[in-house]
């Protein structure tokens, strides 16, 4: 089972969430029509809510006593903002009915909860107003004016020519009917979609405050009965608090790489099915429920397709994090029952075997560097820059290239670095996120363990998943160290003047590529791009491109993955290029580049362009 963080801590910053993302609904209005279509429905119901509270307590009524709030000028007010509130619920329900029924974005799906709801947010207001219109035309009141819906409506009720005697006998049924649809959206809250309107917030109040790029670890795994998550029941509090929580809107699948490119897993999918599996075990659970996850999730396509990109985590109003349900499903699926793909068995075993997922023996690792004059520090040797190469720039014969790249930059920069040569081992990324987290928590424990022998100030590596899990996920094992990126390392300490006026490589039209783990996990987008004006080489946007980056299809263990030529994720992003003719495709992650080598390959189209490492380029172009 995975354990729920402790997450009451910083009270104060998540108190200030609450009223930036809950009330002030921040991430909601990034998208403008649906953003504003939902401001106007929370806000309006949230008013008419406080206002209902406030008139019950004048009123005297559930309560022992009145509460005398209302001068004549503070009535006039409060009835225009009722209005004003009503009429806001209405057109955001309006909107939505309207988005769903003729927009139809591909990636909403209605059901009768949907229509449902927006049924009973249009009809409140409705008839509200028409209650507020026979009152207004029964009393006729100087005031009316103050209530500009309400008193349109009477002037409606007086075009069809009834009295105002019978218009003050229908008021009350009127008056108690507003009150019985009132009372019904109430009752209908735990039972219909309407339930995120409690659970969103607390589930923004109670979000974890991991880093983005740190999985949640399984604590004392030896001895753990449970690893993963097989069945609801094995789910954390806060993972079950989440399907609650879960606006269905879509967002996720929106910008879902795997959805995008026409694979069956969605990240609103998902959360759907776990939802109606814990419904359906915990929450009501019949004679003999059985709480096993639904078999649709175990789906090789399915499961296998999240490259854990977190485009989701970063739409998501809900602050949800389904890569991480994905991952507890995968680690259940490898440590309890072995019923994995082919590739990923492999994969994993090569790692058991060879200690890297590429499956190639350990003494090895350092052959990237015959020829070189490269410096291997031994224990208790310090230096202030620890180059760490990872798996991809060790084994794979395109990266190898970047790594020579980079040990050339430092040495004309005449940095003092060392690396750690055969006795470097993988980081362990690859298997954590294929789901075996006890290959993880061993390589981190044995990392840990002999980067704690070297004396360096820093570590610099050119592959943000190593980055990452130095950065993201070491500290929680003891692991401590100040981690950049070469982007990073670099646009701290190469001047403008440092580059040549052209580097005689002709690049034609450049654009760059953003990783998903240098980007979206570090937030490291402006030094790549910043570096490349430095060398005259101002890049192209993609229309995918920083914090909207499309993924390259690599992460999450995808890189080791067959899938279908027809749903290719690097297809689908090497086409963004196409579509800004690029000559030239720039990436910063060794990840990436294969990905981009495989695409450009399958369509036939090396010729035509050429991919490139950020540190190949900056290596031409230095003095």
């Amino acid at each position: 089972m995975t354990t729920t963080d402790t997450r009451i801590t910083n009270l104060w910053s998540r108190v200030g969430d609450l009223f930036v993302y809950a009330l002030g609904q921040v991430r909601t209005i990034k998208k403008t029509y649906p953003g504003i279509m939902h401001l106007l429905i929370f806000w309006g119901v949230i008013i008419q809510i406080l206002g209902t509270a406030i008139k019950i307590m004048q009123m005297g009524l559930f309560v022992p006593f009145t509460w005398p709030l209302f001068s004549q000028n503070v009535y006039l007010w409060y009835e225009l903002i009722m209005d004003l509130a009503g009429v806001a619920i209405l057109l955001g329900a309006l909107m939505a009915i309207i988005r769903r029924w003729i927009i139809k974005p591909h990636f909403m799906k209605n059901s009768w909860d949907d229509w449902y709801a927006l049924l009973l947010l249009a009809l409140i207001p409705i008839v509200g107003f028409i209650t507020e219109g026979l009152r207004l035309y029964s009393l006729q009141p100087e005031w009316a004016n103050w209530s500009p819906i309400g008193n349109f409506t009477a002037g409606l009720i007086s075009n069809i020519s009834i009295s105002s005697r019978t218009a003050d006998l229908i008021h009350p049924y009127f008056f108690f009917g507003h009150i019985c649809l009132g009372l019904i959206f109430a009752g209908s809250i735990p039972f219909t979609k309407l339930r995120h309107m409690i659970f969103t917030p607390i589930h923004i109040f109670q979000k974890s405050d991991r880093p983005a790029g740190e999985l949640v670890a399984i604590e004392e795994i030896m001895d753990a009965e449970v690893l993963g998550a097989s069945a609801i029941n094995e789910f954390s509090s806060l993972d079950l608090l989440s399907f609650d929580a879960c606006l269905q809107c879509g967002r996720c699948e929106e910008v879902c790489p795997a959805s995008i490119s026409g694979m069956s897993y969605s990240p609103r999918e998902l959360l759907l099915i776990l939802r109606e599996d814990m419904a359906g075990s915990l929450i009501s659970p019949e004679n003999g429920s059985d709480p096993s996850l639904n078999s649709d999730l175990f789906k090789e396509e399915f499961l296998w397709s999240c490259t854990t990109c977190g485009h989701c985590l970063d739409v998501c109003p809900a602050f949800i994090r389904p890569p991480e349900q994905v991952i507890d499903i995968r680690r259940a699926q490898v440590l309890m029952t072995g019923d994995v793909p082919q590739t990923v068995g492999e994969t994993l075993r090569n790692f058991e075997r060879q200690g890297n997922p590429w499956g190639m023996p350990a003494p090895s690792r350092f052959s990237w560097a015959d020829g070189l004059d490269v410096r291997v520090i031994s224990p208790g040797e310090k230096v202030d820059v620890l180059f760490y190469v990872g798996c991809a720039g060790a084994f794979d014969d395109r990266n190898k290239k970047v790594t020579k790249a980079f040990i050339e930059i430092l040495t004309k920069l005449n940095i003092d670095y060392g690396v750690l040569g055969e006795a470097e081992m993988c980081c362990g990324e690859t298997s954590r996120r294929m789901g075996n987290e006890y290959l993880f928590q061993v390589a981190a424990e044995e990392n840990i363990s002999l980067l704690s022998e070297y004396q360096f100030n820093k570590i610099v590596t050119v592959c943000p998943h190593g980055l990452n899990t130095f950065r993201n996920e070491y500290p929680k094992f003891g692991g401590n160290f100040q981690v950049l990126h070469a982007s990073e390392f670099l646009a701290e300490i190469i001047k403008k003047n440092d580059f040549k006026t052209s580097s005689g490589r002709d690049y034609g039209r450049l654009t760059f590529h953003d990783s998903c783990y240098l980007g979206r996990y570090n937030n490291v987008y402006t030094q790549p791009r910043e570096l490349l004006n430095n060398a005259n080489l101002s890049p192209l946007e993609m229309e995918a491109s920083q914090e909207k980056s499309f993924c390259c299809g690599g992460g999450g263990g995808a890189m080791w993955l067959e899938t279908d030529a027809d749903t290719r994720i690097n297809q689908h992003r090497l086409q963004h290029a196409l579509d800004v003719n690029a000559d030239t495709i720039t990436t910063a992650c060794p990840f990436c580049l294969i990905m981009f080598d495989d695409a450009l390959r399958s369509k036939g189209l090396t010729e035509q362009i050429q991919v490139f490492d950020l540190v190949e380029i900056l290596n031409q172009s230095l003095e």
